[in-house]
């Protein structure tokens, strides 16, 4: 038997109300348009009432078919079902942007795994309210700017900004341990398309030096959790956490390493998942599907 060409990989994501009939019209919907699906994973909040959360994998081997055509029919079944849905197609590489300011670890993990293709993703810039890690990124081959911030001049530089990343054409930013609070009018520009990673000690040791603060109380959990950002800071839907176990003879500069290395583990999967479309966000919580 002949083996069948792939011509798109595909992904379903949809989110409504949870009712009879949804899983069997999506199937019906995708066989008859010759797709084999290759994934499916669902999961409802309440089967009585409650929403209902899908992804479907599948492959369109019709090169006749393209896919805004496809898409354009689902929106009979997405209508029907009040569905809140995107179709994503593999071939069409994410744009990534990162942040950063002087710390690199966070940075280099993701510029290492990108190098190595465990991240399907395109970067073309990386932008930071300091110069320090400008030869760093450029000897990657990717764009840097160097936009510093002031409270005076913080608007207008965030305005300079998002047009820089419309001209990139950037589909979502990653926050690699940039110092800097973004403002609403800027969060809301790119809405659950900004991820961030911060330490587990918020908010029990806030403001400086957490770490000393850790390690005065005798910290047995040094965690990280990578979330999207919101105009709370630091309370956005959380995506992935990471957590390694310390004990009484880590010193601070050791909890510092520690901290660095959950960090940038719980951001890079974080970012895998998004890029894979793996995530579906509900109210202030997220559905991964793994």
């Amino acid at each position: 038997m002949k083996e069948k060409s792939i011509f798109h990989r595909c992904r379903l994501l949809i989110s409504c109300s949870d009712q009879p009939g949804i899983v069997a019209s999506v199937s019906e919907f995708l066989h008859n348009y010759g797709a084999n699906i290759v994934q499916s994973d669902q999961y409802s909040t309440d089967p009585e009432g409650g929403t209902f959360f899908m992804r479907v994998e599948f492959d369109l081997y019709d090169a006749t078919i393209p896919i805004e055509k496809v898409e354009k029919a689902f929106h009979t079944i997405a209508q029907k079902f009040q569905m809140d849905w995107r179709m994503e197609t593999e071939s069409k590489r994410k744009k990534m942007a990162i942040f950063v300011s002087k710390e690199d670890h966070c940075l280099l993990e993701l510029l290492w795994r990108w190098r190595s293709g465990e991240i399907d993703v395109d970067i073309p810039v990386v932008i930071s309210n300091h110069p320090t890690l400008q030869d760093v990124v450029k000897s990657y081959g990717i764009d840097f700017y160097h936009i510093p911030i002031t409270k005076d001049t913080k608007l207008e530089k965030e305005k300079e900004t998002i047009q820089l990343l419309h001209e990139y054409d950037i589909d979502f930013i990653v926050l690699a341990r940039y110092m800097q609070i973004l403002s609403s009018q800027f969060v809301s520009a790119f809405k659950h398309r900004i991820i961030n990673i911060h330490h587990s000690f918020l908010p029990a040791f806030i403001g400086a030096n957490p770490y000393q603060k850790a390690f005065d109380r005798g910290v047995k959990l040094i965690g990280a959790t990578a979330h999207y950002v919101t105009d709370d800071l630091d309370e956005g839907p959380i995506i992935e956490q990471e957590v390694l176990r310390v004990n009484h003879r880590y010193s601070v500069n050791e909890l510092k390493s520690v901290g660095k290395n959950v960090e940038k583990i719980a951001l890079a999967r974080a970012v895998e998942w998004h890029v894979s479309d793996k995530i579906l966000v509900f109210e202030n919580k997220t559905v991964v599907f793994e």
